[in-house]
């Protein structure tokens, strides 16, 4: 499970790279636009990169920690029969809007194959290939929490309560 521990650590190291130089270009083109009267035209685009890509790489760690915004107040309240079962329908509905946006993303990937943004030549495919890896992602994710709610027989609370900052020990016990 350390491999997964350190893919993970590894998203949450570039979603901090593509946060720092998202502020960096736009910081660097405000200076430049009201100090100088000039700017780069790529910052803009490559802060929309670096924008599309945390938001998409941060949707997969919230799913992973079970922080997405949820009904958890009516779970709550239900007898934990009923939290098993509208739990399992959110994980469902996950899945469903997951494989919804996979097969967009690979869609778009192959219609834009030859196109390319205009300041920084990059591969707009590139762009959609990031849908593909989230949706694929959270897929994995809600799939593993359907295992831990009906094989590992873990409690909805529990699964929403997993927090993968724990140590290493704790962690084997877990997953």
């Amino acid at each position: 499970m350390n491999r997964f521990n350190a893919l993970f650590r590894g998203i949450e190291v570039l979603i901090a790279f593509f946060l720092a130089t998202m502020i960096a270009l736009v910081f660097l083109n405000v200076v430049l636009r009201y100090g100088f009267s000039t700017g780069f035209a790529w910052s803009e685009e490559i802060a929309r990169l670096c924008f599309i890509n945390l938001v998409y790489l941060g949707t997969i760690g919230a799913m992973r920690e079970n922080q997405h915004l949820g009904l958890d107040s009516v779970l709550s309240r239900v007898p934990p029969l009923a939290q098993k079962a509208v739990f399992l329908l959110i994980q469902a509905g996950i899945i469903w809007v997951m494989v919804i946006l996979t097969m967009g993303s690979w869609q778009l990937v192959i219609q834009n194959l030859a196109d390319r943004w205009v300041a920084t030549q990059f591969p707009v495919f590139l762009v959609y290939g990031v849908g593909l890896i989230t949706g694929i992602s959270i897929v994995l994710l809600a799939l593993v929490n359907i295992y831990r709610l009906v094989v590992l027989k873990m409690s909805v609370n529990e699964i929403l309560s997993i927090r993968h900052e724990s140590s290493p020990e704790q962690m084997d016990n877990i997953q």
